[in-house]
């Protein structure tokens, strides 16, 4: 689909996950859009690309609108015909369940927005229970709304695992504990000092994803709660292209109902990783070059979360070693992660001097922060020469103060994180 939409042989667009969910919920119910600040200044915002992913794309699915003097983005319903959903089981009725699902999304809600067009509604599910009958508070989708269903036996949990129970189960040990290692440790054991017990968390897909592993490993996993954009919450976010799981999570929820959660800024601070930063703030995390990952819920989870830490390495492909708590390049790298502008606006730097959110990026050689509008360098890596292995490699000067503190020296060894010294 990506490919066909680059080569511009289909329309496409791309919004970001939780206004796609919420956006079903409204084609379901008949009403004309979904209004959110969320998106605002990014290349969802029609007065930037309207969320169009090529030229062919021509009809404004976006809208700026004013309420109460305040601007909103208007997201118009899409009256869609066909719906393809997913689930793990019908019983002889039809009724999809989810028993096995690492997530629940939106599959009611799409299913409804299918129906109440006249459409169709196809159904993938691992088995047909043919002879039971399932208990209705375990239906997630009633086979009333469900025209066909597609039975693929070797269904998986996600892309890598076929079947683990600590996916769904509480319980459950998981068949393989995720660790880390090398600058993604140094920049998870970084971001995970900005833990608090009490805290409500979200880690993105890459970079991010190694600070439940480190708060783990500090033993400080039970006094946060993570809750990941698919619908887990209360676990440890699984790595990898097992992403969008959770071992041992708490519940899992609709992702609309997640979504509510964090558009309503109930999140205390997001870990997200980024591809791009320019000297505006501005973040890139959903296109460079030929290449379209899309936006996910990264704008939803980076513009409501009270906080937000980017996590990523400083270069593409640099080669860094750890000496006795000491950081040696060996490679600088072969482009620089910092450009004077990004390619795509996937996070606003402006839209977060507006609202005064906090903004902290953190690499294994320097921490920046957003500060009015322009990067400042807070802390530099010890054994890292900050103008040969920070400032030669950025495309643009940050603000630099007098003085640059040292990364806190545990985020390079084993000591614990959180203890009094």
């Amino acid at each position: 689909m990506v490919r066909l939409a680059l080569d511009e042989k289909i329309e496409g667009y791309n919004f970001p996950q939780g206004v796609m969910s919420h956006l079903m919920r409204a084609t379901a119910a008949g009403r004309p859009g979904v209004i959110t600040t969320t998106g605002l200044f990014t290349f969802v915002d029609p007065r930037v690309e309207g969320g169009k992913l090529n030229r062919r794309t021509k009809e404004d699915l976006v809208d700026v609108v004013l309420i109460n003097h305040k601007k909103y983005l208007l997201y118009k319903t899409i009256p869609f015909t066909v719906a393809i959903i997913r689930g793990s089981s019908v019983d002889k009725n039809g009724n999809l369940t989810m028993e096995n699902e690492v997530a629940t999304f939106s599959m009611l809600s799409i299913a409804q927005a299918a129906k109440v067009n006249g459409g169709v509604v196809i159904a993938q599910v691992k088995q047909v229970k043919e002879n039971e009958s399932a208990a209705p508070e375990r239906v997630k989708v009633p086979g009333a709304f469900i025209d066909y269903v597609v039975v693929d036996p070797q269904q998986g949990m996600t892309f890598l695992t076929p079947f683990d129970a600590a996916m769904i189960d509480s319980e459950a040990a998981p068949r393989a504990q995720p660790g880390i290692s090398g600058i993604k440790r140094v920049i998870s054991r970084r971001a995970a000092m900005e833990l608090k017990p009490g805290m409500y968390l979200n880690v993105g897909y890459g970079m991010a994803d190694g600070v439940p592993i480190v708060a783990r490993d500090e033993g400080m996993l039970d006094e946060v709660t993570f809750l990941i954009e698919q619908g887990a919450l209360g676990g440890i976010p699984t790595t990898g292209l097992n992403f969008g799981a959770m071992y041992n999570p708490q519940a899992i929820l609709d992702d609309g109902y997640q979504f509510d959660f964090f558009h309503g800024r109930g999140l205390d601070i997001a870990f997200l990783g980024f591809a791009q930063i320019d000297q505006q703030g501005n973040v890139n995390s959903s296109k460079f070059g030929s290449k379209l990952t899309g936006c996910g819920g990264f704008i939803d989870i980076s513009q409501n979360s009270k906080r937000v830490v980017f996590c990523g390495a400083f270069a593409v492909k640099g080669v860094i070693h750890l000496e006795d708590g000491a950081v040696q390049v060996v490679d600088p790298g072969v482009r620089s992660k910092f450009v004077k502008q990004v390619e795509q606006v996937t996070f606003s730097g402006n839209y977060a001097l507006d609202t005064r959110q906090p903004v902290l990026i953190v690499t294994e050689r320097a921490v920046f922060e957003l500060a009015q509008g322009n990067l400042v360098l807070r802390e530099a890596a010890p054994g890292i020469d900050v103008k040969k292995h920070i400032l030669a490699l950025m495309e643009f000067q940050p603000i630099v103060p007098p003085f640059v503190e040292l990364m806190n020296p545990k985020c390079f060894t084993d000591t614990p994180l959180y203890n009094a010294d």
